[in-house]
């Protein structure tokens, strides 16, 4: 019974990401060192149930570790210059041979229809093809980087059609220049380049790298795309990780809402950063993530979606859609990334200089992020707008909760007489007082 509990909360908790994220587009980039690891058929299982949920997924693959084994088999030393890789005419056999595995690899892990998995019955096309065009960096510091590119064009029309019509896209780390050379292209930059032209919700980077930190090693885990500059401009980063975060801005400032620097080490951190909260790696924003404000007739369903589990358990009285529609303009709400994750109603009683602070509700997800408390906050504030007096609450859950942050005991006797009037006998409510 306890299992069917958690699975239902855990099913009602990604609802609203589900709802958020259909038919919205990602672009999901690895490097080859995902491959090497043997987490490629996990990988895609993950990636086959977004497909399923309605999301449109390009994917994009590196191939640094695979075209160093290439490079080893035929004994040619790698070249570099400042972390660049020199893709002479060895090395770029070396980037096609890597990349033509790579694609029948990813075709083969897309294509495994197992029982009891993502995958079952899934039936998934991968369509790949030349639609980047590159062109060469050239010479940097006196030193030819010859075959080593960087991208110039996607070939975003065609790929919409694609993902349209229900396929998924695959893009190597290789570009075609419009005179038919191939040019050898980092991931970092054909996945950026593809999230800025198709306009993609989303670009994430699935990394080897562990999880960002600062220079006091405290984990990052959200950041604009402005707070991203400066954490780069400190030089507190290592260099692979500073390479993601540096296209995640590039990404962000562009245009993409999000990028994500994921590190694949987690089982299924793909999922567990797309459909919780705090997710398991750091994401860039082009705007303040998180933002609590006044609510609108549009929030009406992800305000009932947070409510509904305390009004079945009887925490809170039920409301109908009717009547939260006709009461909207009482709610605040916090949105995070999109999504409601919690709401707080203020009812004045203007006689009294008194008002009632109604359905303060956050998602357990996030009750530990301090939201109950802006929630509080904010709704005293609009109080005190209003030139009122006291704030009161009525709970039959909570009283410890607002004990500590002011509250005291009252009575019925102490509450507005019109609010009298309404109090529920039944449900034997605790009043408590604030003055504000």
């Amino acid at each position: 019974m306890e299992n069917q509990i958690q699975f239902v909360q855990w099913l009602r908790s990604v609802a609203p990401y589900i709802h958020a994220f259909r038919g919205k587009t990602f672009v999901v980039a690895f490097p080859g060192e995902l491959v090497m690891a043997g987490a490629l058929p996990v990988l895609a299982h993950d990636l086959s149930l977004l497909h399923a949920l309605g999301i449109k997924v390009v994917i994009v693959h590196g191939s640094r570790p695979q075209v160093e084994e290439q490079l080893g088999l035929r004994n040619v030393a790698p070249r570099y210059h400042k972390g660049i890789r020199i893709t002479d005419t060895a090395a770029l056999e070396c980037a096609k041979e890597a990349a033509g595995e790579l694609r029948l690899d990813i075709e083969a892990a897309f294509s495994q229809g197992l029982p009891n998995t993502p995958m079952a019955h899934a039936a998934i096309r991968i369509i790949s093809g030349n639609f980047v065009v590159a062109r060469p960096i050239g010479i940097i510091d006196g030193v030819d980087l010859e075959h080593t590119g960087l991208t110039r064009k996607i070939a975003a029309e065609t790929i919409h059609s694609v993902l349209g019509a229900g396929g998924l896209v695959m893009l190597s780390p290789l570009g075609f220049s419009p005179t038919g050379e191939v040019f050898n292209l980092t991931m970092e930059d054909v996945a950026t380049a593809a999230a800025i032209a198709l306009h993609a919700d989303k670009l994430i980077f699935i990394t080897e790298t562990p999880m960002m930190t600062d220079a006091s090693g405290t984990e990052i885990r959200e950041l604009s795309s402005h707070q991203a500059q400066a954490v780069l401009d400190s030089n507190c980063l290592a260099s692979d990780i500073s390479f993601y975060l540096q296209h995640a801005i590039k990404a962000c400032n562009s245009g993409v809402p999000r990028a994500h620097i994921v590190p694949f080490a987690t089982d299924g951190s793909a999922l567990l950063e797309l459909f919780t909260h705090d997710g398991v790696g750091t994401m860039i924003s082009s705007e303040n993530l998180e933002s609590l404000r006044g609510a609108n007739i549009e929030d009406v369903g992800g305000i009932l979606q947070l409510i509904e589990p305390y009004e079945a358990d009887g925490t809170l009285v039920k409301r109908g859609r009717e009547l939260l529609e006709r009461e909207i303009e009482n709610f605040s709400v916090i949105e995070h990334d999109g999504v409601i994750f919690g709401c707080a109603a203020l009812y004045p009683f203007p006689e009294e200089k008194m008002a009632e602070m109604a359905c303060l509700i956050v998602n357990p997800e996030a009750q530990a992020q301090g939201d109950g408390e802006k929630l509080l906050r904010h709704t005293e504030n609009r109080a005190r707008a209003l030139g009122l007096k006291k704030l009161f609450v009525l709970t039959t859950r909570t009283a410890h909760w607002f004990l500590r942050r002011g509250f005291v005991p009252a009575t019925v006797d102490d509450l507005p007489k019109d609010r009298q009037h309404m109090y529920n006998w039944q449900r034997k409510s605790q009043v408590f007082i604030k003055n504000l």
